[in-house]
């Protein structure tokens, strides 16, 4: 029997997707294309945003159509905040909530008339990671969930406090990615940083724990909260580790109004420290100059034109290499939501504008820094035009001919 698999969203969905596909390869399905018919169909969905919410009911009734008497199972995020809407689309069989992760492959297979293996013991948290990238890099889900709670955002509803796996766990899974010649791996979380929050273990501990995983080259972190990114954590990843000078730091907005509104727990000036602390203790004269990609959301509720003015200009101070920049959604049920000062989509729609400018200006003058400097690459194995990629340890995108000998190898470069 043939199963099509379909992920809206973060790494996290991603990697939840390819341990339920391990489970269903298994048990002897095969995984098909998604764009064709299938016996059944899991779509693991995305309610980041109002749009996501959309996109996760339309593709439910796209396969419908493709197969009008499949299996229909719905995990995620939206099958969380939104079950009782999707129960009600014609042709769902399952919706699993945010608790019953470990239900979707027994139940999957039931509803196809397969032997199912033993359920799942509930867990505080579901352990994944996912399938390989171009035979180079999986991401290692470590954490879920959120305590925060910030004014505009669902994911504390979504996927529930913030819990964490066991680093011994954590450990094996780096050991299975490992043993399928993978080189790198990304840690991904809801609140990364925030581990430990079940087992009493620390992130630091986790990070030094899985330095030690043989065969593993390089880590990054995919995302942390500047608050919880501390010097002691810095100082280990500079003292000569596999964790590359390479961060994801959300910031969300430059204006201090507006973090304390939205109850994020730092401030402009704890930031733009983070930044500075961690450029002087890993930077050196001719060495690669740390990649700082940052989360910024315009248009959020009060954002006037004199506040936009503080985001961008302490962006420009902070100079990160990368902005990841996308416009706020109205979420019901958050207190942002019926918050005074709703900004016009016109307005967000100009202000993502500005930003991706001046993000294209600031990526361009980070690369410019590092040319000259001696890094490494990890080519993938995709060739396109005669051409394959990879990337440093600072996250500069590098081409070159093909050449299948380089594919999953790190190559010294210096960066032109």
């Amino acid at each position: 029997m043939t199963i099509a698999l379909l992920t809206l969203g973060c790494k996290l969905n991603f990697a939840e997707t390819a341990t339920y596909e391990r489970g269903l390869l298994a048990a002897g399905l095969e995984v098909v294309p998604a764009d064709g018919p299938a016996d059944a169909y899991l779509i693991n969905t995305c309610s980041v945003t109002a749009t996501a919410d959309a996109k996760s009911r339309n593709l439910i009734r796209k396969v419908r159509r493709l197969n009008p008497d499949a299996v229909i199972v719905v995990a995620g995020c939206s099958a969380e905040l939104r079950r009782s809407e999707i129960e009600r689309i014609e042709g769902v069989s399952r919706v699993f909530s945010a608790q019953e992760k470990g239900l979707v492959v027994p139940e999957t297979l039931a509803l196809l008339g397969l032997p199912a293996p033993a359920q799942m013991a509930p867990q505080a948290v579901f352990p994944a990671y996912s399938a390989a990238e171009s035979r180079t890099r999986a991401f290692l889900k470590v954490q879920d969930g959120c305590n925060n709670y910030c004014a505009y955002c669902t994911v504390p509803y979504a996927r529930g406090e913030s819990r964490n796996i066991p680093i011994a766990e954590c450990v094996r899974n780096a050991e299975r990615i490992a043993a399928e010649g993978v080189k790198e791996i990304v840690l991904t979380g809801v609140n990364t940083g925030d581990f430990g929050r079940t087992t009493g273990e620390s992130f630091l501990s986790l990070l030094q724990a899985l330095n030690d995983v043989g065969g593993i080259r390089r880590y990054r972190i995919s995302s942390i909260e500047p608050n919880l990114l501390t010097e002691e954590i810095v100082d280990w990843i500079a003292s000569g580790t596999k964790f590359q000078p390479h961060f994801h730091i959300p910031l969300q907005t430059g204006s201090d109004e507006l973090l304390a509104r939205m109850g994020r727990r730092y401030d402009t000036a704890l930031f733009a420290d983070r930044l500075e602390m961690i450029r002087r203790r890993m930077e050196h004269p001719g060495g690669p100059k740390v990649f700082f990609g940052i989360d910024v959301m315009v248009g959020l509720p009060g954002e006037t034109d004199a506040l936009f003015r503080q985001t961008f200009d302490f962006i420009g101070r902070i100079r990160p290499a990368f902005i990841h920049v996308f416009p706020y959604s109205r979420r019901p049920g958050t207190p942002a939501a019926s918050m005074s000062g709703q900004v016009p989509e016109a307005v967000k729609k100009q202000r993502v504008a500005v930003l991706e400018e001046l993000c294209r200006s600031l990526h361009e003058d980070f690369r410019e820094q590092n040319r000259g400097v001696r890094e490494q690459v990890l080519f993938e194995s995709t060739c396109r035009g005669g051409m394959m990629e990879g990337y440093t340890g600072n996250y500069i995108r590098i081409t070159r001919p093909y050449d299948p000998a380089l594919v999953n190898t790190l190559v010294d470069i210096v960066i032109d």
